[in-house]
């Protein structure tokens, strides 16, 4: 496997200054996916932003494990309805 776009778990926790704990939590609930490879677990790095974006709301805001999975879902759902909603504008844009 290519590693050149993923990133070690141990480098993530230096970097920001996290315990391996923390990213176990965030795969073991789906929140990030981590891959392992030869005994070595890493992040994708287009999953960086998802990480970054748990990261701060739970140190920076104090929002556990359970409430980051209820933002994540509600942020897809949010997303969802946006794509609805632009392709029912660009449906009614046809009948106008």
């Amino acid at each position: 496997m290519n590693l050149d776009k993923l990133i070690a778990t141990e480098e993530l926790c230096e970097r920001y200054s996290v315990e391996h704990t923390f990213i176990r939590s965030l795969n073991n609930s789906g929140l990030l996916e981590v891959i392992t490879v030869e005994k070595r677990e890493y992040v994708h790095c287009d999953k960086m932003a998802d990480f970054e974006k748990m990261l701060r709301l739970h140190y920076d805001l104090e929002i556990n494990l359970e409430g980051l999975e209820a933002i994540k879902h509600l942020l897809e759902k949010l997303n969802d309805l946006k794509k609805e909603n632009l392709a029912l504008r660009n449906r009614l844009e046809i009948y106008e």
